[in-house]
């Protein structure tokens, strides 16, 4: 049950644990991207840009979504973009194996936070791996892995 004094909880997640997990899965598009000779701009957060470092921004709501946008790829197949498109989710599973695997090796206590980790971290490789279309016109990663399987069309945004 949710109680007042849980709103800490919550308040921590929202705010440390959910961007987190939203940068580790932009570094899996930009990790790629970067391999195959990308061009690369990239951003967590929505709304306004409050810090700008090379290709990363900060946004105001630095808690709510992430996006990473990706041009010139020097090694053009069908097969690098499907690795730029799925980076991200690979990125957040390998991190979901990593905390697991220290908590059960006795390096990482059994904690809250850890489960909160894991448990957005498994939230946002779903969500980003479910094929659909924005209303702004992009589509979520798996949508872009599903047109490029089967249309062959090729997204340069990667959401």
């Amino acid at each position: 049950m949710f109680n007042f004094s849980d709103i800490w909880i919550f308040i921590l997640a929202l705010l440390l644990t959910l961007p987190l997990v939203t940068a580790i899965h932009q570094a899996g598009h930009v990790f790629f991207a970067r391999i195959f000779g990308g061009k690369i701009k990239f951003a967590i957060g929505a709304g306004k840009t409050i810090i700008r470092i090379g290709p990363l921004e900060i946004k105001r709501i630095y808690f709510m979504d992430g996006w990473c946008q990706y041009s010139d790829i020097s090694v053009n197949k069908k097969w690098a973009h499907l690795l730029i498109y799925f980076g991200g989710s690979l990125f957040n599973i390998a991190s979901i194996l990593i905390v697991n695997s220290l908590i059960h090796m006795g390096v990482l206590p059994v904690h809250l936070f850890f489960y909160q980790f894991v448990y957005f971290s498994i939230y946002l490789v779903f969500f980003s791996l479910f094929p659909l279309q924005y209303r702004d016109g992009h589509p979520s990663d798996g949508k872009a892995i599903y047109d490029l399987v089967k249309y062959g069309k090729r997204e340069d945004p990667v959401d």
